[in-house]
């Protein structure tokens, strides 16, 4: 099985980017997992613009996401929360990818966690993040993960300090995991 996970951010010393490594991590331990952990920089591409899109069709970073997607079992995303709801460059992503045909996100299983420095950790947006792909056709895995605080959440070497949270994650992950084999079905 094979997992494509990555922060949807920018920024290298994200919070995010510390949450999706750790998760990885995790992942790695999984019989049979696969990890491809991407940085989000790989997939940079403009705004969207049909008229764009018209003349010079899907760009680069769109095509790469495309293809990492389509030959993932399942896509795990961390995001950030930006004035309270989804970035603008996953966003942004998911349009240019939902561009293809046949779309890779429909079917296919998502499973949303973020970190945020402030209280809620970035629940708005994962909230806001099922919607578009819920709309194109994803399976987006019930329950989320949120990591509050998040200045406050990683050691030194990127990882969760709270057992709590760490156990919290891993077990989201493995239930995760099941999931994708579930609907997968038999190998």
């Amino acid at each position: 099985m094979k997992i494509l996970a990555f922060a949807a951010s920018l920024r290298v010393a994200s919070f995010n980017r510390k949450l999706i490594g750790q998760a990885a991590n995790i992942l790695r331990s999984v019989p049979d997992v696969d990890v491809d952990l991407a940085d989000f920089r790989e997939f940079e591409m403009p705004m969207y613009d049909g008229d764009l899109e018209l003349r010079e069709g899907i760009p680069a970073g769109g095509l790469e996401l495309i293809k990492r997607t389509q030959s993932a079992d399942g896509v795990v995303v961390s995001t950030p929360e930006y004035n309270g709801s989804i970035p603008g460059t996953l966003k942004n992503a998911i349009d240019w990818t939902s561009r293809a045909e046949p779309t890779p996100l429909e079917g296919k299983p998502i499973l949303l966690i973020g970190a945020s420095p402030g209280g809620l950790g970035a629940v708005r947006s994962l909230w806001h993040t099922r919607v578009p792909f819920e709309v194109i056709g994803a399976h987006v895995y019930p329950e989320m993960m949120g990591v509050p605080r998040a200045h406050q959440a990683f050691d030194d070497n990127g990882n969760l300090g709270d057992p709590n949270q760490f156990s919290r994650l891993q077990g989201l992950l493995f239930s995760y995991i099941d999931f994708v084999r579930k609907l997968r079905g038999p190998s």
